[in-house]
């Protein structure tokens, strides 16, 4: 078994949804009392966060890149950025160290090809709806990406970071969200990306008609089958 490290803390709500995913994963595979072989390293996420806020994106990039250093150090395999938006800074973190790591946007993308989904609708923080750092990333297996109106954004970002990332769920948000999805659908979203790892705390399979791409769960069962390989 492969040795996962993970950079997490981007908020440790959904850090802690990795550990358990991966976890329960081996187990259902290896049977018994295994569970994985991994490294977790919690960021302050009050402090990436202000990075973000303040377009530092340099900084913050050089700030996870010493943090995936520390764990290639201390025996990963390859690494796992534990949060859809910080992967604007993957190629700073790639040029740092020597081991690999598994891009939350090709395991989400390969998963929407397997259900072969040409069309999707996108939910996250705005940095991830705006700028275009993820949006290609799909795009480059041959999917199309949407994202909601700029009103929708302002309100999914900020439940994203009022609510989601201190543990709420409010019933309201819920149903924000699930109008967010509806009309996507409309424009034509075959499927949807819940493109931050808090998302999939609040919504659920069936709270939309349409397929839901759990990244935090996508990128997790990823790992989980990486470390396992041969």
């Amino acid at each position: 078994m492969k040795t996962i490290g993970l950079i997490g803390g981007m908020s440790w709500e959904s850090s802690l949804e990795y550990y358990r995913t991966i976890n329960k994963e081996v187990n259902a595979r290896l049977g018994g009392l295994h569970s994985a072989e991994c490294l977790l390293y919690s960021v302050d996420f009050a402090e990436i966060e202000r990075l973000q806020s303040a377009r530092e994106w340099q900084q913050a990039g050089e700030q996870l890149s010493e943090v995936a250093y520390k764990l290639e150090q201390a025996g990963a395999d390859f690494i796992v950025i534990c949060t859809n938006t910080m992967h604007k800074v993957v190629e700073h973190i790639e040029e740092k160290i020597s081991v690999p790591v598994l891009h939350i946007a090709d395991t989400t993308a390969e998963e929407i090809g397997r259900r072969n989904l040409t069309k999707v609708g996108l939910l996250g923080t705005r940095y991830t709806m705006e700028q275009d750092f993820y949006r290609l990333r799909i795009e480059s297996h041959g999917i199309e990406v949407g994202v909601p109106e700029t009103e929708q954004r302002d309100e999914i970002n900020r439940i994203i970071f009022e609510e989601l990332v201190a543990g709420e769920l409010r019933q309201t948000s819920k149903e924000f969200f699930q109008q967010a999805i509806r009309d996507l659908v409309t424009e034509g979203a075959e499927g949807i990306i819940l493109g931050c790892t808090e998302i999939g705390l609040l919504i659920k399979p069936e709270d939309a008609d349409v397929p839901l791409f759990d990244t935090a769960q996508i990128h997790a069962v990823q790992a989980v089958k990486r470390a396992l390989a041969e």
